[in-house]
């Protein structure tokens, strides 16, 4: 007997096609079909042929085709050449969140070879966002406490229009630097968005990731000056408003390849701000909630500032020498508008730099493939 008989009816067997009218009509035809390449012309084929025979119409809006892992040298795995890898010893050597990365890396339609180090790569991303985690809501915590409002509570009025659930009014994002970063995020929940609607949860995946190392790298060494700021001070506020909302929509974006993680730092402050208990009930992220759309176009600022530190910090590594050594000199030349972006920021990406006291010049230049370019002068000596 052909087993496809059956198999080629399951989108009908689960809407309960001829027992469940109603119930049929409002769920054929069905959204998605994932299956494997290798029975396109057996399973896809046999459902396609049957659902149009019975009903005029194809069973699914679409077929989301993924591929095979294969062993370290690319070959199929089997049983009969021994090289299977069974899942249970790797969560419990890498965790289930750093198994699920490895999974969300193959992309549509490709097979995929087994690679301990992508394993790694998952744990390491999980493990600096569980401590990036903490670093943020540490900033929180301090700030709502010096408000008035207990730790870990919201502050009055949080959750109301144009705030976040903590009650950090978006409005209070005033600082050009902290404007361009969620400019920048914005682009990242568009992009991260338009991936998964085309099904390409890899490519989702890498967008994230990207951005969320940038923020780690780049935006947190940039604010963590006005971030620890004694004094309640403009600065601060933007800043501390803005972390929130980058943890808020990270969690998000990272949830679906970080289920476990994502949701226990939400569980510490993000579950009580809201009704959303679970991160995994809680809304995907929309640009809209991020800022105003004129924040998109102050995103070179934040890129000025991150290729330029990106380069400070270089120069002492390469030199190796500490991040706090001091800087002589720094020279830039890149276009008009870059350098116009960077001077916005200049003063963010010097103290983050450890080069306050360096001489800073300018070269205006025509736009090359290298957008920045940096040259940095160390100073003689340790800061003390």
């Amino acid at each position: 007997m052909d087993t496809w008989a059956t198999s080629s009816l399951t989108p009908q067997i689960q809407s309960r096609w001829s027992l469940e009218e109603q119930r049929h009509q409002k769920l054929f035809p069905m959204d998605i079909r994932p299956q494997a390449h290798e029975i396109i012309r057996t399973w896809a084929f046999y459902t396609i042929v049957k659902a149009w025979m019975h009903e005029g119409q194809v069973p699914w809006h679409h077929v989301v085709i993924s591929g095979w892992i294969l062993d370290p040298d690319r070959k199929k795995m089997s049983k009969s050449k021994g090289n299977v890898v069974t899942p249970e010893g790797l969560l419990d050597e890498h965790s289930v969140d750093a198994v699920r990365y490895w999974a969300g890396r193959a992309r549509l339609g490709t097979d995929t070879a087994f690679d301990v180090g992508m394993f790694k790569i998952g744990k390491k991303l999980a493990t600096k966002l569980f401590n990036a985690s903490r670093f943020v809501l540490g900033q929180i915590d301090r700030a709502q406490g010096e408000a008035g409002s207990t730790p870990g509570n919201p502050a009055p009025g949080g959750g109301a229009a144009g705030q976040t659930a903590s009650g950090f009014d978006l409005a209070a994002v005033t600082e050009p630097l902290d404007l361009a970063f969620l400019g920048r995020l914005r682009s990242v929940v568009d992009q991260s968005t338009a991936a998964f609607e085309r099904f390409e949860y890899a490519v989702a995946l890498q967008t994230t990731e990207d951005a969320f190392w940038s923020f780690c790298d780049d935006y947190l060494e940039l604010v963590k000056s006005r971030s620890y700021a004694e004094e309640d001070t403009p600065g601060r506020r933007s800043a501390v408003a803005t972390l929130h909302a980058a943890l808020s929509v990270f969690l998000r974006l990272l949830a679906p390849f970080l289920p476990y993680v994502t949701e226990e730092v939400w569980s510490w402050r993000l579950a009580g701000e809201g009704r959303w208990r679970s991160i995994h009930t809680a809304p995907w992220p929309e640009a809209s909630e991020l800022a105003p759309d004129q924040a998109r176009s102050s995103e070179a600022i934040f890129v000025a500032a991150s290729e330029v530190l990106g380069r400070i910090r270089g120069a002492k590594s390469e030199a190796k020498k500490s991040l706090r050594w001091p800087v002589a000199s720094l020279a830039v030349a890149a276009s008009k508008d870059d350098l116009a972006a960077l001077d916005v920021v200049l003063a963010d990406v010097l103290r983050a730099g450890a080069a306050e006291g360096a001489e800073v010049r300018r070269e205006e230049r025509d736009a090359g493939s290298e957008r920045f370019q940096v040259l940095v002068t160390l100073g003689e000596q340790a800061a003390e």
